[in-house]
């Protein structure tokens, strides 16, 4: 059993767990992708980090593939990535992976991309849970307030 992705276009449609023989009996064309992969690195599936066995992609197609496949990303009979998340972004061919114009700070802290101003803004979140009153909220980063799900 290995992970396929559905592709139309060069875009991602599905991906579904199945045997090679199942999939040879389906339409369209499928692209075998792997669970482990991020950035062209093979990820240890017992730690999630980076296996310091690397070879392993070598010879296994769905490891060349760069990244997981997920719905909605694109794959360009190299790799998967997935849609561009800001026009500041740049693509790394080397990896398959969006890159911001400056590195997020690496101080503990978490920080969410502002395009407005093309830089990290600190993530601030809820210092207390949304209202009870029965009525359902989302936590709006940007305007830092709970705001009603309507």
């Amino acid at each position: 059993m290995a992970h396929y992705a559905k592709v139309v276009d060069g875009l991602v449609i599905q991906v579904i767990v199945a045997g090679e023989d199942h999939i040879a009996t389906l339409e369209g064309t499928w692209v075998k992708t792997s669970y482990n992969m991020h950035g062209g690195v093979y990820h240890d599936p017992e730690t999630n980090a980076p296996a310091e066995d690397q070879s392993v992609i070598s010879g296994d197609e769905a490891r060349e593939r760069k990244n997981y496949a997920g719905i909605g990303y694109h794959y360009d009979g190299t790799g998967f990535y997935s849609p561009k998340p800001y026009d500041s972004w740049t693509f790394d061919s080397t990896t398959y992976c969006w890159e911001a114009p400056s590195a997020m700070p690496d101080d503990g802290k978490i920080y969410i991309w502002d395009e407005d101003n093309t830089t990290w803004k600190e993530r601030v979140g809820p210092s207390n849970p949304p209202p009870d009153d029965g009525k359902n909220y989302t936590w709006d980063e940007y305007a830092e307030e709970w705001v009603e799900i309507t």
